[in-house]
């Protein structure tokens, strides 16, 4: 039998179904960590660490010990707190926008009046949410009590890092975590209609068949009218400090810092340029043209996209709307090409200019700051030049204010026409559109808060190990959810939120930048659509990354998520109901699974592909995977374990998720655990069920006589615990059993209460 390890603790013994367990010594540090900076980033996540020790003998009678870990993370709070500022933030520079949009006719002006209206109010929930977060203290996670809490509703549920520290006698220690989670599921709004997959799947349909009095943009154009309003926001204050660091280089006479400062301003003019080369662009020109006082408007605008341009033999989708532009006699289209191309031209006068300040003044060759010479206007430049020794800052400022002003001209009429597209996009369903926005704000907030927890612990535990670096900048991260949620009554519409929550998770990229200070807390920046996660790492560990890295390279990740349901509720499911959403959700997660391992096939260097697949049949494993998913067997736990495996051997982050992040998932992640010592550090086979009872009993989950339950926060001693009281795995084994499984609970809880 297991021994517990001497010295660290006071002695535990169990009693578990008449054997003697190996229990565990219990002790409140986390694993030992190596140096300061170490310890400075691992406390920036974890809190409150539950750790317990164990040891059980190998198949060759020797000893091994494990070390389980159990934390809290601080990020439960801070990463939700952060992404509704950013929100906050983003809803009112779009409510700007919309009072800025100009004069419209009385229909486009009274629906703006009421956009603006209703937009104003939810701003103030978010504030209102933000107010009452800021006023948390005390424990930094959310209990799964308070999951219908409104004030904690973007808080994520029970978040925590499960870590298992093997020590062999003769393999290499290794490190298992799991980050266990309830699902990302906006409870407190409900889920008597669905949850997001359903409704954001109706709410398209609708407004897709909707009548004259709006104006239809796809989820497509209406994301990118979103990225270009965003690039607009960004390039426009950029290009005006490099504009100015030019004309500080010419007053300073510098060749040298002259070209490098034309060379940045060239980049970004021309990102700049290429930002409004999309149709949608000019449609939505025309759309806001037409909505203007006076605009004849038979009927509204439909926007065209690229790809009806290039494939004109494809036929248009049937609406109740026309399916194309409408020509305006009055509307000229060749404006908006003029004054967009007026910025390319001041930019290229720009560069011919310093070329001939550079040439003139004997520095070598021109200063070629981005643009083809074909592309030049020297006619523009050289009545400009009249001295030998002209002043260069007098030359240039001309050129540079033209350029501003060009540039400010396509910046109004590109943010009004854009800002009318999303105009149409709120007009259509105002309570609708605001209360689904919210909803997948709130799911979104607790899976980002989970994976950047996740993210941050990898980064942790593999920093330096060169293969796992290389992955995360070469191919980027796999992140794997195992989702034990039933397809019966609410956890349907949870299923749903989650799907959508953790797909939504491809918006985010991570940048590693060098801690300044001890404040080493993650910062978001962004906007709904893209969000980039700065870590911070400590001078030390920052200098061990690579260069790629170090540069400020994003790091993206590829999240996946398969879900078996479990429980009895599930078993109703199976006979009298319909799992067609987890069989849809598990397919269509494995064509991404195995998308990313084609990629990581492609992209890694050859010589680690070649080892990798010495050690990893990942190719068998997806064959498997497949096969049972496309077996459509009932309670398949098969799909959860093969997933697991290939996300471990893929060096990605894993993720158990139930409803509230009890029961279910802890008896999953023992189990996982049980499997992992059997199969990979050669646990005996005689004590596979007396270890896994043993972190399954009551007081290796630290809740030991008299302690106070994380969950209730009230005293437990002498209670049935709820956390791995009822064996659930043994209901895979019979639907029998279920009848005496639902007898046994009604007595014990008619016992508990009497």
């Amino acid at each position: 039998m297991g021994e517990i390890e001497d010295g660290e603790a006071d002695h535990i013994t169990t009693d578990v179904q008449g054997q003697k367990c190996a229990l565990v010594c219990e002790c409140t540090a986390p694993e030992s960590v190596n140096g300061k900076d170490n310890f400075l980033f691992l406390n920036a996540v974890l809190k409150n660490p539950v750790c317990k020790l164990y040891r059980f003998p190998t198949s060759d009678n020797k000893w091994m010990r494990i070390r389980e870990q159990m934390s809290e993370s601080i990020l439960s709070f801070h990463i939700p707190k952060e992404l509704i500022s950013l929100h906050i933030k983003e809803d009112l520079c779009r409510n700007q926008e919309l009072k800025e949009l100009g004069e419209l006719s009385p229909h486009w002006d009274n629906l703006r009046k009421n956009v603006l209206t209703h937009c104003d109010q939810m701003v103030n929930v978010y504030q209102d949410i933000l107010t009452e977060l800021s006023k948390e203290t005390g424990s930094s996670f959310k209990s799964s009590s308070s999951k219908g809490e409104k004030t904690l509703e973007f808080v994520p549920v029970n978040l925590h890092l499960q870590r298992m520290h093997v020590h062999s006698p003769h393999l290499k220690d290794a490190l298992y975590d799991v980050i266990t989670v309830g699902a990302p599921a906006a409870h407190f709004q409900g889920f008597k209609n669905g949850g997001l997959r359903k409704l954001l799947h109706r709410f398209e349909m609708e407004r897709r068949n909707t009548g004259y009095q709006f104006i239809y943009y796809s989820p497509e154009n209406t994301a990118k009218a979103k990225e270009v309003l965003s690039n607009i926001n960004q390039l426009q204050p950029l290009i005006a400090t490099h504009a100015d660091l030019l004309l500080n280089s010419a007053s300073q006479h510098s060749p040298d810092s002259l070209k490098n400062s034309l060379k940045m301003l060239s980049e970004k003019t021309e990102l700049f340029v290429h930002a409004f080369k999309d149709q949608l662009v000019r449609s939505a020109l025309l759309a806001l043209y037409t909505a203007r006082p006076g605009g004849v408007l038979k009927k509204p605008p439909s926007p065209k996209n690229s790809t009806e341009e290039s494939c004109p033999q494809d036929p248009p989708p049937p609406m109740k709307r026309q399916d194309s532009i409408p020509h305006h006699s009055d509307y000229d289209e060749e404006e908006w090409d003029r004054v967009w191309a007026n910025v390319g031209k001041s930019l290229n006068c720009i560069i011919a200019m310093v070329d001939k300040l550079i040439e003139r003044d004997g520095g070598g060759e021109g200063g070629g700051g981005g643009s083809k010479g074909g592309e030049k206007d020297p006619s523009l430049v050289d009545p400009i030049i009249t001295h030998p020794r002209e002043d260069w800052y007098e030359q240039l400022y001309p050129l540079i204010l033209t350029l501003k002003d060009c540039m400010g001209e396509v910046v109004n009429r590109a943010k009004q026409s854009l800002t009318f597209v999303l105009l149409q996009e709120l007009a259509y369903s105002l309570p609708q559109c605001l209360m689904l926005t919210l909803r997948r704000d709130i799911v979104f907030s607790q899976a980002l808060a989970g994976l950047v927890c996740g993210f941050i612990i990898k980064l942790h535990t593999s920093l330096h190990d060169p293969g796992f670096l290389q992955q995360l900048h070469t191919v980027g991260l796999i992140v794997q959810y195992e989702g034990l949620l039933s397809t019966y009554s609410d956890e349907i519409g949870m299923l749903e939120d989650m799907a959508v929550g953790i797909s939504d998770l491809k918006k985010v990229a991570f940048k590693i930048i060098e801690a300044k200070s001890n404040d080493v807390l993650p910062v978001i920046t962004g906007r709904r659509e893209h969000y980039v996660v700065e870590v911070k790492l400590p001078a030390q560990m920052f200098e061990a990354l690579p260069l790629q890295i170090k540069e400020g390279q994003l790091l993206h990740v590829y999240p996946v998520l398969f879900n078996v349901g479990i429980n009895e509720q599930q078993t109703l499911a199976e006979r009298f109901g319909d799992v067609s959403l987890q069989e849809s959700i598990n397919q269509e997660n494995f064509e991404l699974l195995k998308e990313y391992y084609m990629t990581f096939i492609e992209k890694m260097p050859p010589d680690y592909i070649s080892h990798f697949q010495e050690q990893n049949d990942l190719k068998g494993l997806l064959e498997n995977l497949h096969q049972n998913i496309q077996a459509k067997k009932r309670k398949n736990v098969e799909i959860m374990w093969l997933a697991a495996t290939i996300c471990r051997k893929l060096n990605g982050i894993r993720f158990t998720c139930c409803k509230s992040a009890k029961d279910r998932t802890s008896m999953s992640v023992t189990l996982e655990q049980c499997s992992i010592l059997r199969d990979e550090h050669q646990l005996h086979k005689d004590f596979f069920i007396r270890a896994l009872d043993c972190m399954r009993s009551r007081q290796t989950q630290g809740a030991l006589n008299e302690s106070d339950d994380p969950e209730t926060g009230c005293l437990t001693d002498n209670k049935p615990t709820s956390r791995h009281f009822y064996p659930v795995a043994l209901l895979l084994v019979s639907s029998h059993l279920l009848v005496v499984w639902l007898i046994l609970s009604l007595a014990l809880l008619l016992a508990k209460y009497q």
